[in-house]
């Protein structure tokens, strides 16, 4: 049972995920930077979080908004400087807050110094530092690429370099040059110039991206057609938990992060963000104790629900879905830590996801801000590590669907649309600009990327001059100085939340989960049992009332609604039940 897990401080954790070019900008720019987080650090630890996940911020091209780093060891200038981000340190500290930086070691930017030695030429110490290979040509004499493998931001994974006249290889844009871990030389410096440069200014841990992508296969092998008609196809099986990634993490953990420790003596931490591993077993490997390698992950069924595959043509083409299979993979994800050492991780939000709000409840003015607090309470009972993203505590919503295409900013959203209208325009996919606008309107990366809504002056008070990104239409509505000073507010409702969640740690953060009434399309009801203590979590996903379940002897801890009916849950109303 989980019960019998062992207890440490990252388990029973609220991570606050900020993501920082959105966050608040302090000089007029328009672009968020850490004086501006510095400047709400007291706002950040009155929402109850115990630890700071900060998306990338070091020195970067920003074609992928950070996660294209071109040194690692500086930070991006428009965000401020490292001395920013020891102060950055020292002010969550002093709070009582840990920080986290991401650790973004797939790939680099194609302008950090190790690449631009890598592609000087063939026999350059660093050639071997990334993938290399020579061209394919076909019966014709066309030039081809090593392999038909399908990047992210779609296109080839490969990309043609003149001047050594070879490909090399980057699962996301051709601004990414995927690193090779196979390098031992490589590898050290990774862990020198990524990890310990920061590790030994004190930050307490990392969020690790794309974490099972870094070992390939190298044979590279042509992937099978699954896309008839496309030079292109989804090869995740290719560089996905490949031959030597345990080795690889655990060297990791072994050789670097298992020699420091936090602010306050304790275990640093690492989460990994684990794509494309839908079978329990295969996480487990990565999140065992005994294992050695990462203390959780984010596994991404419950933000991929309506989506295509990832990395094929029909990621944004989008699928109807229905209450049980949400619930489906919240059990399974859920459960499948039960009689192990493993631990999991509880989310809705982050930077790469359209606004749970939108995606999940309603974001119609009528149910908006209800539907936000349902949300709350169906993820904040449950048990793992719980993650909230920048915005979700005050109920941001997606982008309105009136706006046009050239308010997307991201490289993704960019890639996907000029794919749809070049195959719309020659006649090969007719309705996938039209389909492919629709998904963006629900799915796109850019919806989570919105500037903060702080209060109701221009846009949103998140900065005085002109901002990278639109804001939001709705931030005289929805903001953080309208929500303070309204008790009933989805801020409030959060500040609530967190304080019960530590109240009842036993059961929130480490009781086993069960599942009810798994087929009900309203509602998503589930109990949790930590010795004799038990909760009861009931949360209505739809517009009419719905029934209450059967509560026997347990007293309500909680409702959504100020005031709540003793026989029906109010259209999108979450409640929780407690043996007290």
């Amino acid at each position: 049972m989980s019960q019998g897990h062992d207890r440490v401080w990252w388990k029973e954790a609220t991570f606050y995920q900020i993501y920082p070019a959105s966050f608040k900008d302090s000089n007029g720019d328009g672009w968020g930077d850490l004086p501006g987080i510095l400047e709400k650090i007291a706002y950040i630890a009155s929402l109850g979080v115990d630890a700071v996940w900060l998306s990338p911020m070091f020195d970067s091209p920003q074609v992928d908004m950070g996660y294209d780093i071109s040194d690692y060891e500086k930070v991006y200038a428009p965000y401020g400087t490292v001395e920013d981000v020891e102060a950055l340190i020292k002010a969550c500290h002093a709070h009582g807050m840990k920080l986290i930086l991401d650790l973004v070691v797939n790939h680099t930017s194609s302008q950090h110094a190790w690449f631009r030695e890598s592609r000087s030429s063939k026999s350059n110490p660093k050639r071997d530092w990334y993938f290399w290979r020579p061209a394919r040509y076909d019966e014709a004499g066309n030039r081809r690429p090593p392999t038909n493998w399908r990047s992210y931001f779609a296109g080839s994974t490969w990309t043609w370099d003149e001047e050594t006249q070879e490909y090399y290889l980057h699962l996301y844009d051709e601004s990414q040059p995927d690193l090779n871990w196979e390098n031992e030389d490589c590898r050290r410096a990774i862990y020198d110039s990524a990890m310990r440069f920061w590790l030994d200014k004190g930050i307490d841990g990392f969020r690790v991206d794309t974490v099972n992508k870094y070992s390939k296969y190298v044979d590279f092998s042509d992937a099978p057609i699954t896309e008839p008609g496309s030079d292109v196809q989804p090869a995740a099986q290719f560089w996905c938990n490949g031959p030597r990634i345990h080795e690889f993490i655990r060297e990791m953990n072994g050789e670097v992060l298992s020699k420091y420790s936090t602010f306050d003596g304790l275990p640093v931490v690492t989460v990994g963000e684990l794509s494309m591993t839908p079978e329990p077993g295969g996480v487990l490997c990565y999140v065992s104790a005994k294992a050695k390698q990462l203390d959780m992950v984010f596994q991404f069924d419950i933000t991929h629900l309506g989506q295509g595959p990832p990395g094929s043509d029909n990621k944004y083409a989008g699928t109807a879905w229905k209450l049980p299979q949400l619930k489906r993979i919240v059990e399974k994800w859920q459960t499948f830590i039960e009689g192990t050492d493993g631990w999991t991780t509880v989310f809705c939000e982050n930077h790469d996801n359209g606004r749970s709000v939108s995606r999940y409840g309603s974001d119609v003015p009528e149910w908006r801000e209800k539907s936000a607090k349902m949300l709350a309470v169906c993820f904040a009972a449950q048990t793992g590590t719980l993650f909230l993203y920048q915005g979700q505590e005050i109920g941001m919503v997606n982008a309105p669907r009136e706006w046009e295409i050239e308010e997307y900013k991201d490289v993704e959203s960019q890639n996907y649309w000029k794919e749809a209208v070049r195959l719309s325009e020659d006649g090969t996919d007719p309705t996938r600009r039209e389909r492919i606008m629709r998904g963006l309107q629900l799915m796109a990366r850019d919806h989570a990327r919105l500037p903060f809504q702080w209060n109701s002056t221009a846009n949103g008070g998140f900065s005085n001059g002109r901002p990278w990104m639109r804001a939001h239409d709705l931030y005289r509505e929805i903001n953080v100085e309208v929500q303070e000073q309204d008790t009933n507010s989805v801020l409030s409702f959060w500040k609530l939340l967190l304080r019960l969640r530590k109240d009842h740690k036993d059961v929130f953060v480490y009781g086993a989960f069960e599942l009810l009434d798994a087929d009900n399309l309203n509602t998503f009801m589930y109990k949790k049992q930590y010795r004799e203590k038990t909760a009861l979590v009931a949360a209505n996903f739809t517009e009419e009332q719905q029934p209450l379940p059967e509560v026997g002897d347990l007293k309500l801890l909680l409702s959504s609604y100020p005031e709540s009916s003793q026989e029906r849950l109010h259209p999108y109303e979450g409640r929780i039940y407690i043996n007290y």
